[in-house]
């Protein structure tokens, strides 16, 4: 079926994630959240201790990817490339700078600030799409205070859940003796919207905090 649609920058991800898929996104998808994406976190350490950034991994789930990647197989070959999806990948990442990334990070009580995100790809495993990004620290930090890490969507419109077990939150090059405390909020499944009204949620922007209660968060301790 052809789909009538605009160009990847407009439609792919439209402030908070969203599809601008004028008059193709099915009634029961309209209900919040839209996009639900299972993740993971890397928290990077140089020798010395210091924390330098954050490598995230995001899975979408299937319903978004079937939309997302309608007429990218430019070859027909059934599969679609990192090549393929490169274009996407790209329009995605810059479209979430305005709500940083939905990563947040603390040392202490000092927010963490992050500088534009690196390595980033799109890439296809059996029917979903699986993001990969890297969020440097503008300045590595080292802190005896404990680091913590929150990934949330504000305005609700994705909801994100750390993956099952050790694979939610690792410590890449850490300092032996660092440990993880993971909070997870109760998981929203897809096709289970939030009973409020379309018109709150279209009142809420980057700044609103409502998604914080929905917040998955890890906390890092080190010696």
């Amino acid at each position: 079926m052809g789909v009538r649609r605009k160009s990847l920058t407009g439609w792919a991800f439209a402030g908070v994630l969203g599809l601008v898929l004028t008059g193709l996104v099915p009634d029961a998808a309209r209900a919040h959240p839209h996009v639900w994406v299972i993740a993971k976190s890397e928290l990077l350490y140089t020798p010395e201790g210091a924390v330098t950034g954050v490598r995230l991994t995001w899975e979408f789930d299937d319903m978004f990817s079937a939309f997302a990647t309608q007429g990218l197989d430019a070859d027909h070959d059934g599969k679609l490339s990192r090549e393929e999806l490169a274009e996407l990948a790209k329009t995605n990442v810059e479209s979430l700078k305005e709500f940083d990334y939905f990563t947040y990070a603390k040392s202490g009580s000092r927010k963490l600030a992050f500088a534009d995100p690196t390595d980033y790809y799109l890439e296809q495993q059996k029917d979903v799409l699986v993001l990969h990004f890297t969020l440097p620290l503008q300045k590595p930090v080292v802190s005896k205070d404990s680091l913590r890490l929150e990934v949330y969507d504000p305005t609700m419109f994705v909801s994100f859940a750390f993956a099952d077990g050790d694979e939610a939150i690792t410590l890449a090059g850490a300092p032996a003796g660092c440990s993880v405390a993971i909070e997870r909020p109760k998981p929203l499944q897809p096709g289970q919207p939030l009973t409020l009204s379309e018109s709150f949620f279209n009142s809420l922007t980057a700044s609103s905090d409502f998604g914080a209660q929905f917040a998955n968060r890890a906390t890092v301790k080190c010696p």
